[in-house]
């Protein structure tokens, strides 16, 4: 997983990229990949905040996200 602008120049190279944000975070992630060309990339968007967990909380609810950042870097 990687920041937008990693995933922009990731797949600018033809590698898959995945992003995680929380939903904080989405509106500034879809206007960075919009400036760049790369309206619609899709996002993995988690609950606002994830700060404030446990490492174990923040395991678990990680944990709920594997196959649908899985999917999105098969595509």
């Amino acid at each position: 997983m990687c920041s937008v602008h990693d995933a922009i120049e990731f797949e600018k190279r033809g590698i898959p990229a995945a992003v995680i944000i929380t939903q904080a975070f989405r509106n500034a992630a879809l206007f960075q990949f919009k400036s760049k060309g790369m309206e619609g990339h899709a996002t993995i968007e988690m609950p606002h905040p994830v700060s404030n967990l446990s490492p174990d909380d923040m395991r678990a609810l990680t944990l709920t996200f594997v196959d649908q950042a899985a999917q999105q870097i098969k595509k």
